[in-house]
């Protein structure tokens, strides 16, 4: 099957849908008209704004099948996550703007955590035809932008869930909340969860909390980047990280060395680390579901997760000048 042939970028006005979630955090009236304003002045812009979830994915299939050139997401990593799962495998750009509580993504690929300012970068790029064909994950079936979180990682973004009326006033202090909540109350943190395993017979039976990363960093707490899968880029295969035991002792470690960066968590003894991968499997011990959550967006439990790497999927919009 041919690849889609793409617009040309960078050669005047593009035809591009503002795909808007109303109800992220960081969204507000006054952004959405400035927003828009912006992207007019150059290109043909339409706005629609999500209603449901998922309903980003639909609006993204529609736009490519009606050959828009460029969808810009207004919302949170949730957001760009279902609108990459429409486009993935389209000629139809995606352009991120962060109107989320973290905006893990959009800050990963180097935008300001400023939907105004990120729209300014985004005008530039499609100016300079600063698009790229990159890569991304798949788990169970649906695509990924930056990691999927396995066992605890996923038992604190439920917590993060089931309070989120409160992220848009108590941003990261929630998610800290939740995090230190979910680690003393919610957690099983006596027993090992899950296995990995790799197809060249490489692994673990002993994970308890484990991050698939497609991009690096993991995440940010405020303007802190957690730094965990230095390998992990949109061109290379999945970082996978698996911790292996959470004792306080431990867990206070692993916190140290992933603020620290510069390699100091791949050499601790309680995580195993493998970069480039193609695919893994992460099983259930014991047939004990664990929780599981995809760009921030918990999923539920489940007793398997296949993983495994796509590349050149989506051609995606980045700041002039982005390795």
């Amino acid at each position: 099957m041919s690849e889609p042939s793409p617009p040309a970028y960078g050669s005047g006005a593009v035809k591009v849908l503002l795909l808007v979630n109303p109800f992220s955090s960081s969204v507000t009236a006054r952004t959405r008209v400035v927003i828009r304003k912006a992207l007019a002045g150059d290109h043909d812009v339409e706005l629609v704004e999500t209603a449901r979830r998922n309903h980003a994915t639909r609006l993204a299939q529609g736009a490519a099948a009606e050959g828009v050139d460029v969808v810009v997401v207004l919302g949170g990593d949730g957001t760009v996550n279902e609108a990459a799962n429409g486009l993935a495998g389209t000629a139809t750009a995606l352009a991120v703007l962060p109107g989320g509580s973290t905006n893990v993504f959009a800050r990963t690929i180097g935008l300001p955590n400023d939907p105004v300012e990120s729209t300014a970068v985004t005008l530039e790029a499609l100016e300079a035809g600063s698009i790229r064909r990159v890569g991304l994950g798949v788990a169970n079936g649906r695509y990924f932008c930056f990691h999927v979180g396995i066992g605890f990682d996923a038992a604190l973004v439920e917590q993060v869930e089931k309070r989120a009326g409160l992220k848009r006033w108590a941003g990261h202090a929630l998610f800290m909340y939740a995090g230190l909540d979910t680690l003393a109350r919610r957690y099983d943190r006596r027993h090992p969860h899950f296995s990995v395993r790799y197809p060249d017979g490489d692994g673990v039976d002993d994970g308890y909390f484990a991050v698939c990363c497609n991009t690096n960093p993991y995440t940010f707490i405020g303007n802190t980047p957690f730094d965990i899968a230095p390998d992990a880029n949109l061109d290379n295969g999945l970082t996978m990280v698996t911790v292996r035991s959470l004792r306080a002792d431990r867990a206070a470690r692993i916190v140290a060395r992933a603020v620290k960066g510069n390699g100091a968590l791949q050499r601790d003894p309680a995580i195993h680390y493998r970069a480039d991968v193609d695919a893994l499997v992460v099983e259930a011990l014991g047939g004990r579901p664990f929780p599981h959550q995809i760009d921030g967006d918990f999923l539920g439990e489940t007793t398997r997760v296949e993983l495994r790497h796509e590349r050149e999927v989506l051609d995606l919009v980045l700041p002039v000048g982005h390795p």
